[in-house]
């Protein structure tokens, strides 16, 4: 349920996220486009006025004040909002004349932007005799660049200080940023609430389930009680060959197999139920390892399998030792049936992110890749065949891995160069 919660919550967060920052880029982008737009605009308007010499100037469209009809000196044309220059050439294309068409910057020096653009545009156009010259417009990246400018060869040279321009679009940016920031706690809130009314009729439907499965499982264990020791008693009673004591066998087989089950469920719901951590103690968690792998020894032996364990000393950990004792038999329990004859099972303990990591290696049939988060499925069985005939039903995994997210950590499984690893993480 809580996986369920987690990314139902990262959904509408990254869904909410994505849409916040979509539309903060587009407003940007806009506003980029409009800037750059408008410098192209006024670029080619100074650059059409000012390539008449002699104050030869033709009336003025909008955005030039001051010039909304007959001719005017180049010197009185202002632009609105933006910091522009004309620079006129003589016929040697040197500097003659300078006009400004805005309140000028202390840190813009327009004769040496001017001389750049001049050997720029010369080192990038090199003129063959008899070669047409083209007119040159550089407006490049408004975040970066201090100038745009219109160069007509021999002619004039307009430019724009883009540092005001530059400082708009960073304000933006920086207040986008201040929005975002914002909004994504407002999100963060927004999503948390909205999480909790979608997972609730399902959180109350779990909650109904485990309340079953416990209720069920508590009812079932009485009259199942009853039932073995009556079987117990009539098998004492009844002779290894009477007609009738195979039936019995069944009864006794079948009554142990709902035991183990029911067992497996009730120990599963209290797992689930989360309140477990209250119990939990500081202990040394190799020891544990160590004398788990021990105990199976013998269950390898009889398996033909061997087990090698490379287990750092004195691990500690805040853990219920029960449990953990409970899903490292399980991992290395389903190693040790699932392993070739004659091969090693290889259990590993190391300090990992400030917890423990915990691999148990074996040799033996691979677990398909589609299978690799199935398995822990409560009684999801990859080979039902088998599991049946051994008394299995697909508890086991599903209670490790509950144990594992309960100390914070959790359980992988991957196959791959003809080893199969469980890979456990544990925290505190």
């Amino acid at each position: 349920m809580k996986e369920l919660r987690r990314k139902t919550f990262l959904t509408i967060y990254a869904i909410l996220t994505a849409i916040l920052v979509s539309a903060l880029v587009m407003i940007n982008i806009r506003n980029y486009n409009m800037e750059r737009t408008n410098v192209e605009r006024i670029l080619n308007i100074l650059d059409e006025r000012g390539g008449m010499r002699n104050g030869e100037i033709t009336p003025m469209d909008g955005g030039i004040a001051g010039h909304m009809q007959g001719p005017r000196d180049l010197g009185n044309m202002m632009v609105m909002d933006y910091e522009a220059y004309t620079v006129i050439l003589d016929d040697n294309g040197e500097i003659e004349t300078i006009y400004s068409h805005a309140d000028e910057t202390d840190d813009f020096d327009i004769g040496n932007a001017a001389l750049e653009i001049k050997d720029r545009v010369s080192s990038m156009n090199s003129i063959s005799p008899g070669q047409e010259r083209r007119d040159s417009i550089f407006i490049g990246n408004l975040y970066r660049e201090w100038y745009s400018y219109k160069y007509k060869h021999g002619d004039t040279i307009v430019i724009i200080n883009n540092r005001p321009i530059r400082d708009k679009l960073m304000s933006l940016l920086a207040e986008s940023a201040l929005i975002l920031i914002i909004m994504d706690i407002i999100i963060y809130l927004v999503s948390r609430l909205i999480t909790g009314w979608i997972t609730r009729p399902a959180q109350e439907a779990f909650k109904r389930q485990k309340e079953f499965i416990a209720d069920a499982s508590h009812e079932l264990k009485t009259p199942l009680a009853v039932i073995m020791a009556s079987a117990d008693e009539i098998s004492a009673g009844t002779p290894s060959d009477a007609p009738g004591r195979k039936y019995i066998d069944n009864i006794l087989y079948e009554s142990d197999r709902m035991n183990s089950l029911i067992a497996g469920l009730l120990n599963l719901s209290k797992l689930e139920d989360g309140n477990v951590r209250d119990t939990y103690k500081e202990e040394n968690i190799s020891r544990i390892i160590e004398k788990t792998c021990l105990a199976y020894e013998a269950v390898a032996f009889e398996q033909a399998v061997s087990i090698q364990t490379d287990i750092d000393e004195d691990l500690s950990l805040i853990c219920s030792k029960d449990d953990i004792e409970k899903m490292v038999s399980t991992i290395l329990d389903n190693a040790v049936k699932h392993s070739y004859r004659d091969t090693t099972v290889r259990v590993s303990a190391h300090p990992f992110k400030g917890g423990t990591l915990i691999k148990i290696i074996n040799k033996g049939d691979p677990i398909k890749e589609e299978d690799r988060e199935r398995i822990f499925e409560r009684f999801y069985r990859a080979d039902r065949s088998r599991e049946r005939s051994s008394n299995r039903y697909g508890l086991g995994l599903a209670i490790a891995r509950r144990i594992a997210r309960n100390h914070k950590g959790d359980i992988k499984a991957c196959s791959e160069s003809g080893d199969t690893t469980f890979e456990i993480t544990l925290h505190s």
